[in-house]
């Protein structure tokens, strides 16, 4: 979680969207969010969250890319930074 942010990695998540992303929520809004580029691929969020969920990616993107693939082989995942 980050500026009220909550970012999850759900195990064995491969099968709707059959792309690594990860799952957003800020208040009442939620999003799916593609881990290779950032877009919205389900639900929305406020444009300033998604802008820093975006650059949270940016600067993670091999340790999630590497939990995703824990993940959806039901493997735990490592806790990642969050935006600071």
């Amino acid at each position: 979680m980050f500026y009220g942010v909550i970012v999850m990695m759900y195990y064995f998540d491969n099968r709707r969207h059959h792309l690594p992303h990860i799952h957003v929520q800020f208040g009442d809004d939620e999003a799916v969010v593609s881990i290779p580029d950032g877009e919205v691929i389900e639900g929305s969020i406020r444009a300033n969250k998604l802008k820093l969920v975006q650059a949270w990616i940016e600067i993670h993107q091999d340790d999630l890319m590497a939990d995703w693939q824990l993940a959806i082989n039901g493997q735990p995942v490592f806790k990642i930074e969050p935006l600071r």
